[in-house]
């Protein structure tokens, strides 16, 4: 009996540790309140403690009742902290097309509703090439007439294109992605000057000049009285800027749009477009209204 009991318990040892080996290494543990509480009683700082919550999926009881309990039992104000922070606990990935800017999405701009209840992701389109209009009455005036400089976007109109003549757009930065559904250190938003777009006011929105096979936008002007560069201000199309949440921008013309073709700059040399510097070589999240 003795030795059957013996056999027993380790074909029981043999099967419990075979489940363990099966749970995959990579299993994102859960903790809650009473785990944390054990966790600091084994005697580990608040430090570890705090990198454990965000390193692991939540379900924990923050209510205001159980915070002071928390605090009672000395749980350090970071832990708490850590505690309240829904880092872990929502969405398992990135959208490109939901409706909701609460919904964690990819970093970019987005136009809302063109033709359905949906968000199109619009990929940006790469401006590397400048040329100048304007150059001979420059010369000829001695530099009392303008020269302008033009910055070209390839293609004679946008992929995305909508009826609205008032369109909503949504811009999402780095700030919004969670940290459990981090994509990395590339980001649509850097600048190449060692910064990231953050804000829809360091884009400027602008209607091109439409050509055969391109668009052109004015990105600078010199003449006797001297040079400036980025989006000219009579250029711009002003727009309202609603935040939803950090990170998350509604964006709208002021006014309706004209059936044209338009599209939001982003410098890459650093700077605010409308400002100066850099719109020469720029992002350009083109769109077109009507057509």
């Amino acid at each position: 009996m003795k030795l059957g009991f013996v056999r027993g318990a380790a074909v029981a040892a043999a099967l419990m540790f075979a489940s363990a080996a099966a749970v995959p290494a990579n299993a994102q543990e859960t903790l809650n309140n009473e785990a944390v509480i054990q966790l600091l009683e084994a005697g580990l700082p608040a430090e570890a403690v705090v990198a454990k919550i965000k390193a692991s999926r939540g379900n924990f009881d923050t209510s205001t009742q159980k915070l002071i309990e928390l605090k009672n039992k000395g749980v350090p104000g970071p832990v708490l902290a850590a505690m309240l922070e829904p880092a872990n606990t929502g969405p398992t990935e990135l959208s490109t097309d939901s409706p909701d800017p609460n919904v964690p999405h990819y970093p970019g701009v987005y136009m809302f509703g063109a033709g359905d209840n949906r968000m199109y992701r619009m990929v940006a389109t790469a401006s590397n090439q400048a040329k100048t209009g304007g150059i001979l009455g420059y010369a000829l005036t001695m530099g009392i007439a303008s020269a302008s400089v033009k910055a070209t976007i390839p293609g004679a109109s946008a992929k995305v294109r909508t009826a609205n003549a008032q369109p909503v757009f949504y811009m999402f930065f780095d700030e919004s992605v969670p940290r459990n559904l981090a994509v990395g250190n590339a980001s649509v938003w850097t600048t190449g000057a060692g910064s990231v777009t953050s804000s829809p006011a360091e884009l400027s929105l602008v209607r091109f000049n439409e050509k055969k096979e391109a668009r052109e936008a004015r990105v600078g002007s010199m003449n006797i009285a001297g040079a400036k560069q980025g989006v000219m201000d009579k250029d711009r199309i002003t727009f309202e800027v609603e935040q939803i949440k950090p990170g998350v921008f509604k964006v709208m013309p002021s006014a309706p749009l004209e059936p044209g073709e338009y599209g939001f700059i982003q410098a890459l040399t650093g700077g605010n477009v409308s400002g100066g510097g850099g719109a020469m070589t720029a992002r350009v999240y083109d769109f077109g209204v009507g057509g």
